[in-house]
């Protein structure tokens, strides 16, 4: 499903994030990307994603050499993968049904099928009665509840998570991790980015520790 061969990023500066990289994630695998903060999760994550582009190296995606094929097709590869952020993302002024169906409305899905597709995926993170709410009226948690159906109303193949939980407490962690988890076994392939042990040890995946842009474990 996922694999980097010999994969560099460097940055403008001389600033290396990524150091010879080389992983595989098999499909349907639930991993964890952990290490220090500015080890190079994040980079690693907009790698696999395609908003980033790497220095040196071939990064595979369902199939497909990122390197090999045209922006339109990494537009079209991005669009089966769910992307949750650590900080929500989510648009203060929209209410939150508004900011998960603009995934689908970005898309050109017709009205009618954004708004069975929008409640399906708010029934699931358990926010269906929050759908009228602005964001920044919710708690965190909810809020991350949100991202999250935000990114699972595509459907994706491949769910992307940095620091998800960076902002919960610890119930709220374990909860968004069991999220994940239900996720996994309905057959999405997700690849969690954190420096918790705690949320790790708990949820028992594989896990590949980066330090200083290098894999390490």
């Amino acid at each position: 499903m996922i694999q980097m061969f010999h994969v560099y990023k460097n940055y403008e500066g001389s600033l290396t994030a990524l150091s010879d990289i080389t992983l595989k994630v098999d499909k349907g695998e639930f991993i964890f990307i952990t290490g220090p903060s500015g080890a190079g999760k994040t980079t690693l994550l907009k790698l696999i994603f395609g908003t980033e582009t790497p220095t040196e190296g071939q990064i595979i995606v369902d199939g497909r050499n990122q390197s090999r094929i045209d922006s339109k097709h990494i537009a079209y590869l991005r669009k089966k993968m769910g992307f949750v952020f650590q900080d929500f993302k989510l648009l203060p002024k929209r209410t939150v049904y508004e900011n998960v169906a603009l995934a689908l409305e970005v898309m050109g899905i017709p009205p009618k099928d954004v708004k069975k597709s929008v409640l399906r995926a708010l029934s699931y993170v358990g926010l269906r009665h929050r759908a009228n709410y602005k964001p920044l009226t919710l708690s965190g948690g909810e809020q991350q509840r949100v991202a999250i159906a935000r990114a699972l109303v595509k459907e994706p193949t491949i769910l992307l998570a940095d620091e998800p939980t960076g902002n919960l407490d610890p119930d709220l962690a374990i909860s968004i991790i069991d999220l994940f988890k239900d996720i996994n076994i309905k057959g999405t392939t997700v690849v969690v980015a954190t420096h918790d042990k705690m949320i790790i040890e708990r949820a028992n995946k594989r896990m590949i520790q980066i330090q200083r842009g290098r894999v390490v474990g």
